[in-house]
């Protein structure tokens, strides 16, 4: 692969109540759930240090004192803490409030549960790769229904054979589903509602433009919403441990 122009900020998501993590989440905030001996936050932070980034952003809200700690022990790149203690700004507006930290530059954007076997080449290098200013303003990096594990959905995009998205229709059943990383553009936010709102606004604005795009991902997705899913990916991670690389 060709010297890649990465972005040198990322954001994770961590500022969400984890509800259907209880009762594993009522004194620990999902992001520090540990899954395979780790804690589920540190996986992202590793994706990102591996991709190079200079600085990330994490949003926190929902027992917030305990991840800005143990976020902040994390010495490989400036952490900036978005503070939401005031109220829940949902997944858009979290990144609109973070908007002044992510600078004017393309951004990774990850979920703090979200985390995957790397195949070949690591995903955020992919992203990087495929990235195109000029005609996109956020590249989602899309999982294989089929082999993510822990998934029981029909899945959220369909791809055009240029790449572009558009959302499954009612009656269809979508090969991938958003794993929760991505490149995105500040520009992907102009006009963005004030206060709480999910990034649903924004993909589907981006969709109306012809600017939202996917990249099919290298490697297995791990979906943790559940106790039950923890189980499941701790025991692919066992099978994987002689395979595949891990984050």
């Amino acid at each position: 692969m060709t010297t890649l122009k990465r972005p040198k900020t990322g954001m994770i998501l961590a500022a969400g109540m984890g509800k259907r993590m209880r009762p594993l989440s009522a004194i620990t905030p999902k992001p520090l759930i540990t899954v395979g001996g780790k804690a589920i936050i540190d996986r992202p932070l590793t994706a990102l240090e591996r991709a190079g980034v200079d600085r990330t952003v994490i949003n926190v809200h929902y027992l917030a004192d305990l991840i800005e700690v143990h976020v902040k022990q994390y010495d490989k790149f400036d952490i900036v803490i978005s503070d939401e203690r005031d109220g829940l700004l949902e997944t858009g507006g979290g990144v609109t409030k973070a908007l002044p930290h992510l600078g004017k530059e393309p951004f990774y954007l990850l979920n703090s549960d979200s985390f995957w076997m790397e195949g070949s080449v690591p995903n955020l290098d992919l992203l990087a790769h495929y990235w195109i200013d000029e005609t996109m303003d956020a590249l989602l990096l899309l999982a294989p229904t089929v082999t993510a594990v822990g998934y029981k959905g029909r899945g959220d995009f369909l791809l055009d054979p240029h790449g572009r998205l558009r959302r499954r229709k009612a009656h269809e059943v979508s090969p991938y589903v958003y794993s929760g990383a991505a490149i995105m553009h500040p520009r992907l936010f102009k006009d963005a509602p004030a206060g709480s709102h999910s990034l649903n606004t924004e993909f589907d604005k981006a969709i109306e433009n012809g600017r939202l795009y996917g990249l099919i991902m290298d490697g297995t997705w791990m979906h943790v919403g559940t106790p039950r899913d923890i189980r499941s990916a701790e025991r692919a991670l066992a099978e994987s441990a002689t395979g595949g690389r891990q984050l």
